[in-house]
């Protein structure tokens, strides 16, 4: 998993582009039961989660089902963490193996 921007200390506007990838499996929707495919979470603040847990969805927990590899968000000024998670399809967590995080500075 990783981040293709923005970048780890980035200082950013909002809304704020996030574009992220997958290396070494493949990206495909919610429902996919292929080994070997999965889809991003996007956890805004959070950690990364405990491999089996099932990634909540809330305002905090963002999901990408539909195998969506960008998003824009808004978020208060401040020093926030992005961990992506990547989750199988029935959004189980692929564990920290499987995850990235960053801090970016909203202006």
């Amino acid at each position: 998993m990783s981040f293709v921007q923005p970048t780890d200390g980035a200082t950013v506007s909002n809304p704020v582009h996030v574009v992220f990838a997958l290396d070494g499996m493949k990206v495909a929707p919610a429902g996919t039961t292929t080994d070997g495919t999965g889809h991003h979470h996007l956890l805004v603040d959070g950690k990364p989660l405990a491999k089996g847990e099932v990634i909540p969805a809330n305002d905090k927990s963002l999901h990408f089902g539909k195998g969506q590899t960008e998003t824009d968000l808004t978020l208060p000024p401040g020093d926030h963490t992005l961990t992506l998670q990547c989750g199988d399809g029935a959004h189980r967590s692929y564990g920290p193996e499987l995850s990235k995080t960053i801090t970016v500075h909203v202006k």
